[in-house]
């Protein structure tokens, strides 16, 4: 009896092994003819055999599931995860094999994240450039452009979990770039590659050939934490995301810009401030950070100051169209107060001596914001708002024929407009 149970359980092992081997075969005869829905039928019916191979029958399963689901590129991502996993439980052999399938797998995912980014299909593009990142984990450059393109499509917190690990393995994206000058035009020349460069530099169409470092991502990358934070209302770590880059690159300007309009955004005014004539003094020829500055200060009810501002600001850049815009509003500012005394005047002949010298200090006060709106819209014809101005000025003014030119002018932009 005991000779015929190890008889029949030797020949149930021989069907059990011969079963295997012939789905296994399937399926790789299956992807050489690209046949991968067959493919994957054969290594459906394997699989309950996987607990029963050896190591080495059992890596090649793994790598014929792994093709068969990756199909070439035409896989679903969720079935690129598949192939992928299926690809790391090799232990043994297809070293060669799995690094070139990966190589491909990323090219796939990189191509279909293209696609979908220039159909601004931004979410998706997102997913795909994680993926991509993910194969392999060595070219943080796609972790990146997953981050950025999630950020395209305010989906925040995914975005934040993604700039996050950025952080945390130290991503800069600074590469090196390859540059020489062209002979015949005298202007420097971008190379794909060092040997590109040197090739030319060699068949003499090219000289001085030189390098240099593009920008570092990292400020990026902690600023739109910061922001994102604000975003959600987590204003501490905004902050702290802040000072943490601060410390790291002191004389960056753009870093305490950056932690100033959080403070902005949290309504601290006083530290928006300071902080903005901290980058004031490290970059004097800002007119952005006077214009700003302008603001702040009209706000606070600093009308002198923000004039000030204003006007430095135009001093740095003649065509600062908003700094032309707040100089006229600062001025009509003033007819608040005016109209108030108008108001509560009474029909004594002394009141009516007062109201005349109201309305002429009234209207003076129209006639200074007329040059700065003016020039507002010699800048850009399309200021609906310098428009509108004017045009109510010149109609309270009593110029018909300037507020009739407005009036059109006005209706002209909302007709673009619409």
């Amino acid at each position: 009896m005991k000779k015929q149970l190890v008889i029949a359980l030797s020949l149930a092992l021989c069907s059990f092994s011969f079963a295997q081997k012939k789905e296994m075969k399937a399926a790789e005869k299956a992807i050489k003819g690209s046949n991968f829905a067959e493919a994957k039928a054969a290594i459906n019916q394997a699989e309950s055999f996987v607990s029963a191979m050896d190591i080495k029958t059992k890596d090649k399963f793994y790598f014929l599931k792994g093709q068969a689901l990756y199909a070439n590129g035409a896989g679903s991502i969720e079935d690129i995860d598949k192939a992928l996993e299926s690809f790391d439980n090799v232990k043994t052999g297809y070293a060669v094999e799995i690094v070139k399938l990966k190589q491909d797998v990323t090219n796939t995912l990189l191509k279909k994240g293209n696609t979908s980014y220039e159909s601004k299909d931004f979410s998706t593009a997102s997913k795909f450039f994680e993926k991509a990142y993910g194969v392999t984990e060595k070219d943080t450059v796609f972790l990146y452009y997953a981050a950025a393109t999630a950020v395209n499509v305010k989906e925040y917190d995914r975005a934040l979990s993604l700039y996050e690990k950025l952080k945390e393995i130290g991503y800069t994206g600074i590469t090196k770039q390859y540059f020489a000058i062209d002979k015949n035009t005298q202007k420097e020349e971008p190379f794909q590659n060092k040997e590109l460069r040197d090739i030319s530099v060699k068949t003499n169409t090219h000289i001085k050939p030189f390098e240099k470092l593009t920008d570092s991502k990292k400020p990026e990358i902690v600023k739109n934490i910061a922001l994102i934070y604000v975003s959600n209302g987590d204003n501490e770590k905004a902050i702290a995301a802040m000072k943490d880059a601060r410390a790291e690159s002191p004389d960056d300007v753009n870093l305490i810009l950056s932690e100033a309009n959080v403070h902005f955004k949290m309504g601290n005014t006083e530290e928006f401030k300071k902080l903005l004539k901290q980058a004031t003094t490290m970059d004097p020829t800002n007119p952005e950070l006077q214009y700003n500055l302008g603001v702040i200060a009209a706000d606070s009810g600093e009308v002198d100051q923000a004039k000030a501002y204003y006007e430095k600001a135009i001093a740095l850049d003649p065509n600062y169209i908003n700094a032309y815009i707040n100089l006229s509003a600062l001025i009509l500012g003033k007819e608040e107060a005016i109209i108030e005394e108008m108001n509560g005047l009474g029909s004594s002949k002394a009141d009516d001596k007062r109201y005349d010298e109201l309305r002429e200090e009234r209207q003076g006060i129209y006639r200074e914001a007329v040059p700065f709106l003016t020039k507002a819209l010699e800048i850009d014809g399309e200021s609906l708002s310098a428009a509108k101005t004017l045009m109510n000025i010149y109609s309270i003014l009593g110029e018909t024929d300037k507020h009739k030119e407005m009036k059109e002018m006005v209706e002209a932009i909302e007709a673009a407009a619409n």
